[in-house]
């Protein structure tokens, strides 16, 4: 009985034993694991840190550059090559403008409507409308039955008075001579002054229609001809047409100065005057003039509520052709201003206006302050100095090249 108990109770403790191993193993193996778990993470976190801490490091260490003005390199080749051209800016003079409209006309002092001033039928026409003509060139030749009579009673007249000379001639001879009585003698001498002043008279009415007084050829024939150098700007006449005497067959003018029209509205008048300095520019192309307004119209229309206005322009080339429209810019004020650069050196950039001014070899964009303009030169309140460089042609060249490199260091 003793002994049985003795086995059963070491069986018993073997037991224990051989379980509180299992579980001591158990209890063992888990523990390792959380402490690698926990190693894994606690190194995981590290890393992470570590890597912020880089990243913030990286970032606290990390400056923006400094913001520098834009500029672009040109050389004085490469300005040359692109047609960009330099200006001061300084001291100038603006100019108040009022922009009319108006048209080219003829100079009516210099223009002739030519008749025939006889009657007769047309036998040839020598000139066209365009054609350019001197003066005492024959335009046309018309058979004129009026003309003959004139001619005819040239020629009498001018026989009258070869008689008469050759009759007072003779009688003052036989006078002298105490052959004759001086009443004959005196008879004479007044049928010669008649007769004189019958031939003058004759000369006079065919001097007067233009023709000439030749007694020799057809006398009906009848020349017109032009009166002054210049141009046919109308032509009326044909082959066998019969003409009156008061009817127009030609229009010649004389187009080396035209009248530059211009359309004055009510409002404006009082900006114009005679005297002023105009400058005239074709709509229909690039061509413009400067000339002087010389004459204002005293009158308003009660239809249109404008005036007229005129510029005389001397046109030696021909380019001011009447009926051409035009733009006419008069000067109605002007004020000097300190600091000014041409319109043309303006460009926009960062909606702000801006010239490229000049330093060395590069070119810098400058925002200015603007004031007054006159479509010419602009006023400069603030960016610039008197004397400073500037581009004032092709500077939109500059511009896109400033484009470009901000978008080239953008990328």
């Amino acid at each position: 009985m003793t002994v049985n108990l003795n086995k059963k109770q070491g069986i018993a403790i073997l037991l224990v034993l051989a379980i509180g191993a299992l579980l001591a193993f158990l209890i063992l193996g888990l523990n390792g694991s959380a402490v690698s778990a926990d190693n894994h993470d606690t190194d995981t976190h590290a890393e992470a840190g570590g890597h912020d801490d880089d990243k913030a490091h990286a970032e606290e260490g990390h400056e923006e550059p400094d913001h520098e003005e834009a500029s672009v390199t040109m050389s004085e080749q490469q300005m040359k090559q692109n047609g960009v051209e330099l200006g001061t800016a300084g001291p100038a003079r603006l100019n108040s403008t009022l922009q009319l409209i108006g048209a080219i006309h003829v100079n009516e002092d210099r223009m002739v409507h030519i008749v025939p001033r006889l009657s007769g039928i047309v036998e040839s026409v020598s000139a066209n409308a365009g054609d350019t003509v001197r003066k005492g060139q024959v335009l046309a030749v018309i058979s004129s039955h009026a003309l003959a009579d004139q001619r005819s009673e040239s020629i009498a007249a001018q026989q009258r008075l070869a008689l008469a000379r050759t009759t007072f001639a003779r009688e003052k001879s036989l006078w002298e001579e105490k052959i004759s009585a001086e009443q004959d003698y005196l008879q004479a001498r007044n049928a010669l002054q008649e007769a004189d002043i019958a031939a003058r008279s004759a000369r006079q009415k065919l001097a007067s229609l233009g023709a000439s007084t030749s007694t020799t050829g057809n006398l009906t024939r009848y020349e017109i001809r032009s009166p002054i150098d210049g141009t046919v700007t109308d032509k009326r006449i044909a082959i066998g047409a019969s003409l009156k005497d008061d009817t127009t067959i030609f229009i010649v003018a004389d187009l080396s100065t035209v009248w530059a029209d211009i359309v004055v509205p009510a409002k404006d008048l009082n900006a114009v005057s005679t005297g002023q300095q105009a400058t005239v520019e074709a709509t229909a192309f690039a061509h413009e003039a400067t000339g002087t307004l010389s004459y204002v119209g005293a009158v308003v229309g009660t239809q249109t509520r404008t005036a007229s206005a005129r510029i005389v322009l001397p046109n030696p080339k021909g380019v001011w052709r009447p009926g051409l429209p035009v733009t006419v810019r008069l000067v109605s004020a002007s004020v000097d201003v300190a600091i000014a650069v041409p319109v043309t050196a303006i460009q926009t950039m960062n909606d702000a206006p801006t010239v490229f001014g000049r330093h060395d070899d590069s070119f810098e964009a400058r925002p200015l302050t603007l004031g007054r303009s006159d479509g010419v030169f602009t006023e400069v309140l603030d960016g610039l100095r008197a004397g400073e460089r500037v581009a004032v042609r092709n500077s939109f060249l500059i511009k896109a090249d400033l484009g470009k490199s901000g978008a080239s260091h953008a990328h």
